[in-house]
């Protein structure tokens, strides 16, 4: 029986080329209203299980379930599903408006709505002011958001982006964030990125990726430990006694771990409050005259997955 809150499902996906298996054994469910990061290595599996939950290739063996109605199917699914290929091209003497109402139709959008669709999501992306302006004109930033622009185009369910981030500058990075967070409610999104910066601040859920087999499947806080660990960067921790700061915090912490000037306390969500914990180690840090460099809640995704990569 297919579960109905689950948006896209891997079961046992086997995808080769030649004698290398792209995907191994692959088997993942995505829940429906997330936004899940796909992470790992070059030929780790990731724009290849895009590519096979959007139909693009055949499995060797295994399924997927889209939107619990099976395989993809152009017909069934019309609508309901788009994606961002990773090297997306543009034609580049298209006009930018009438190129979306081209992808719009494709997406399945009615005639009658296709202009209000267009008009919506150009501005989704900021680019009113270069609707009527031909795509050969257009920064790769801005061709980058068209692209963006048509995974969007009719609200589909499932939007499955492969390197949405890629070769842009830091600000159209920013852009690229915003419009992601600011989704339809209840779309699930699923991202396959190096960008693990950019993943952490989007996404709720991560998957990591080896050799074409799923390694871990969890939420962001969870794989990230934000809920249960700060972390205080200092610029030395010369004179500083970790014995007496941990006296301090003995009835709200469960350890302290010092590491290249970082100290890790551990605490109980459910116990305790990030902000009692922030109060009692920087009036302890002040008191010793310890500079503060930075505090941030639990590690980074990117720690996190070298640290999982190396075990």
């Amino acid at each position: 029986m297919t579960d109905s809150n689950i948006a896209l499902e891997f079961n046992n996906v086997v995808k080769k080329f030649g004698r290398c298996a792209a995907l191994d054994g692959f088997t993942m469910k995505v829940q429906k209203g997330t936004i899940l990061g796909l992470v790992g290595s070059n030929g780790a599996g990731k724009t290849t299980s895009i590519s096979v939950a959007a139909g693009l290739l055949n499995l060797n063996r295994g399924s997927v379930d889209i939107l619990g109605d099976g395989a993809f199917d152009p017909l069934r699914h019309a609508g309901r599903v788009s994606m961002m290929p990773q090297d997306a091209e543009l034609p580049l003497y298209a006009k930018v408006r009438d190129l979306l109402a081209f992808y719009a139709r494709l997406q399945g959008v009615p005639v009658g709505q296709v202009k209000e669709e267009v008009e919506r999501v150009i501005k989704w992306v900021n680019l009113a002011d270069r609707a009527g302006a031909s795509v050969r004109s257009l920064s790769h930033g801005m061709r980058r958001r068209i692209v963006v622009a048509q995974a969007f185009l009719g609200n589909p369910e499932l939007v499955l982006l492969d390197e949405p981030m890629s070769g842009l500058d830091p600000r159209e990075v920013i852009n690229i964030r915003k419009l992601l967070v600011q989704r339809t409610s209840g779309q699930t999104i699923v991202i396959s990125s190096h960008n693990l910066h950019e993943l952490e601040l989007v996404c709720d859920h991560v998957a990591f990726i080896e050799q074409g087999k799923l390694v871990r499947h969890d939420s962001m806080d969870a794989i990230t430990g934000r809920q249960q660990i700060m972390n205080f960067e200092v610029s030395s921790i010369d004179g500083l006694s970790l014995d007496g700061l941990r006296e301090q915090l003995a009835d709200v912490v469960i350890d302290v771990v010092e590491s290249d000037n970082v100290l890790a306390c551990s605490f109980s969500k459910s116990e305790h409050s990030a902000e009692e914990l922030n109060r009692i180690v920087l009036r302890y840090l002040l008191d010793n005259n310890i500079d503060i460099i930075e505090v941030r809640r639990g590690k980074n995704l990117e720690s996190a997955y070298i640290t999982h990569s190396k075990n």
